[in-house]
């Protein structure tokens, strides 16, 4: 069988481009004589892989000055317990649960302070994103929580919530690097790159520098303080440095095709594509709310768990691989990230077109 189309939540699809180019360098990378994954990350041929990467993030993104770039390890789900060690400095945060994941950062937060639910959408299993124009904001909240698209419900938040004043922190796993975002609204907004951006093992920080102190909570441990690898340049130990080198041919890539804005068009016209088939079909629908929807995690079902199975089954021999929807919710899921491409999408919407010829 050739390439697939991957539709998977993460790990997930990556430029082919992208592929091709590490796979030539795989043997001697740069005239180095050794691959990446061989090299020291104390190396000038590194330094040069992580300094450029950061450039290129800061340039497609316009970080401000004021921010630092982290490439760090164990996924957004270390970061449940990294956020609250490093910024809970009056022992209280806000969650907004939207999903599994913020669920976890937010059971998570409990063990190290007051953490509270200000909004959630689990009365309705994360089919919406809550109204968050005029939440309850705790007084001595450190920071207000939010996870941006989720991954496994398909929804994405269309405006900020108004955090009066307090400090945003946003797990942008699935969705980085999808569109244009204004950094200065945050304190800290990361992902884990396995989604958009790279291959797992890898997630990406980027924090204020005035949230990055030595002030923490008591007894974190030296690797899980932001300042410890602010301090030392995402090199306070060894890196996850063929990751890194991967996420930085990503984004060569995404400027390559003329930056967040106009990923942001080709997502919107891909996704497009995909909702306006759901909104007519007689045998598939969506599970979201409209206004709501992500652009880069498609949930959908057919009401009849055996016909989800057999669409499943079939789609993948069709080589339309990994469209099974998360095990807390059945039904199915397309993830159609940056690198999965429009004739991808379109392949998809005619396999469905063709099942529902021959299953209604």
């Amino acid at each position: 069988m050739g390439r697939v189309y991957n539709f998977s939540a993460g790990p997930a699809v990556l430029p082919e481009e992208v592929l091709k180019e590490a796979a030539a360098e795989m043997l001697n990378y740069n005239g180095t004589g050794m691959s990446v994954m061989e090299m020291s990350h104390r190396s000038k041929a590194y330094k040069e892989i992580i300094e450029t990467a950061e450039t290129d993030l800061r340039d497609l993104m316009h970080i401000p000055d004021n921010y630092k770039v982290l490439f760090l390890q164990g996924g957004a789900s270390q970061q449940f317990a990294m956020i609250p060690m490093n910024l809970m400095k009056h022992g209280e945060a806000d969650y907004i649960v939207t999903g599994q994941w913020a669920k976890k950062a937010y059971q998570e937060a409990q063990k190290y302070g007051k953490a509270n639910k200000i909004a959630s959408s689990e009365d309705r299993t994360f089919s919406y994103i809550p109204d968050v124009s005029d939440l309850p904001i705790s007084e001595n909240a450190d920071y207000v929580y939010i996870c941006e698209n989720n991954t496994i419900y398909g929804t994405k938040y269309r405006e900020l919530p108004d955090t009066k004043g307090k400090v945003l922190v946003s797990d942008v796993s699935s969705c980085f690097l999808s569109e244009p975002v204004d950094v200065s609204r945050y304190g800290v907004i990361y992902g884990g790159v396995q989604k958009n951006i790279g291959p797992a093992g890898v997630v990406i920080v980027i924090i204020r520098e005035d949230l990055i102190t030595d002030d923490v909570l008591d007894g974190t441990p030296t690797m899980l303080k932001y300042k410890t690898h602010a301090d030392a340049d995402s090199l306070y130990n060894t890196p996850p440095a063929y990751g890194i080198y991967i996420c930085g041919k990503v984004f060569k890539w995404l400027k390559s095709k003329g930056g967040l804005g106009a990923m942001k068009e080709y997502n919107e016209k891909k996704a497009k594509i995909l909702y306006d088939f759901l909104d007519t079909s007689r045998l598939f629908k969506g599970t979201v709310e409209k206004k709501d929807r992500s652009l880069m995690n498609v949930p959908f079902v057919t009401g009849d768990e055996e016909l989800d199975a057999k669409f499943v089954k079939e789609s993948q021999e069709a080589g339309l691989v990994n469209l099974k929807g998360h095990r807390t919710v059945g039904g199915m899921r397309a993830s159609i990230y940056n690198a999965m491409p429009m004739e991808g999408v379109k392949a998809l919407v005619e396999f469905m077109k063709k099942f529902e010829e021959e299953n209604l």
